[in-house]
């Protein structure tokens, strides 16, 4: 079983910059694809960003492309997304995922998540 654990969320203004983490246990990691999904409210659930298991060029929804950056680090067990430029439209609980082998475009579908986390607000005000 593997616990994801994500920070880094708050209340920010738009053109601003901020940094998810989050945190994988329970898991041999490097074995996992990670992604981020986000919910704003009154609205479905929708990706973000994945990495393979083994690395490699990431896959972005159109939406972020250019603006987010997700990184993982196997040492630290940790998968990371960098995002700049916010913009209110950004609004969402921002939610971590792995699946066992998941390659990064397979990680933009919702059925292919194994694991998801609690979720870490993020709020952009304009």
């Amino acid at each position: 079983q593997v616990q994801l654990v994500e920070s880094g969320g708050g209340l920010v203004q738009a053109g601003d910059s901020l940094r998810l983490s989050c945190a994988a246990s329970g898991g041999t990691f490097s074995r996992y694809g990670m992604g981020w999904f986000r919910q704003a409210p009154g609205k479905e659930r929708e990706f973000v960003a994945a990495i393979s298991w083994s690395g490699g060029t990431p896959y972005y929804a159109d939406s972020v492309k250019g603006r987010f950056t997700i990184s993982r680090d196997n040492a630290k067990n940790t998968v990371n997304l960098e995002m700049n430029s916010l913009k209110p439209v950004d609004t969402a609980v921002y939610y971590c995922t792995a699946a066992l082998w998941g390659t990064a475009q397979a990680m933009s579908r919702m059925a292919s998540q194994k694991y998801w986390g609690q979720g870490t607000q993020v709020t952009v005000s304009s």
